[in-house]
């Protein structure tokens, strides 16, 4: 009820109640506390407050500083926790009441989610060499991405394309690959440009993976 209740006041209450909201003593330490798995909130609650920290991460109409809980999203996509598609947060509870790591690319689980912090290694400063290497790679997994969309759009189950299904298989893998290299770099690259271009292009590769393994 709480939560609900919030989602109206955020839609109904303009810049002066979003300014608050964003704050981080209220999205962390209020929010995503109740994450944890001691306080056993629902699938589908958990699913909401997620998805109310990814939308307000990328800011409101009008002027509302959303800095710090872009830095609350930030942390919680180096830990591993992984944000609902924009479909799947509409969606009903999940079977299982327990967040926990994905930990497989066919695992039935995919909703699944931990707070448990990846491990972690040095911080890493890229060069301009080394970023402009990077952006390319992101702009070939942005196209990969927009195939697997376009074959998923197009092959109606029960009848599909034995060439398209051997090519959405390809890029599956491929981008499957290329988002556990996005959450390594989350966790150990300092450019602030990058990480945004990183969390962009792996919410991206999310939702079209997750659209596959449906």
């Amino acid at each position: 009820l709480c939560v609900q209740l919030l989602d109206m006041c955020i839609e109904n209450c303009g810049p002066r109640f979003q300014s608050l909201v964003v704050k981080k003593d209220f999205c962390k330490d209020k929010l995503v506390k109740l994450l944890n798995p001691r306080y056993n909130l629902p699938i589908d609650m958990q699913e909401k407050i997620l998805t109310f920290i990814m939308t307000w991460a990328r800011g409101f109409q009008g002027m509302v500083d959303v800095s710090e809980v872009k830095e609350v999203y930030l942390e919680l996509l180096k830990k591993g926790v992984e944000f609902p598609s924009p479909d799947a947060s509409r969606g009903g509870p999940k079977t299982s009441s327990q967040p926990s790591t994905k930990s497989s690319p066919s695992s039935a689980n995919s909703a699944k989610r931990s707070l448990l912090p990846l491990p972690t290694g040095p911080t890493l400063l890229l060069t301009p060499e080394q970023i402009g290497k990077l952006y390319s790679e992101l702009d070939m997994a942005k196209m990969n991405v927009r195939v697997m969309s376009s074959i998923l759009k197009e092959n109606v189950p029960g009848s599909e394309n034995p060439d398209d299904m051997n090519l959405l298989q390809k890029l599956y893998k491929t981008c499957r690959m290329m988002q556990e290299r996005i959450m390594e770099l989350l966790v150990t690259v300092e450019n602030e440009d990058v990480i945004v271009e990183l969390i962009q292009v792996n919410e991206d590769l999310n939702n079209v993976l997750l659209g596959h393994e449906r």
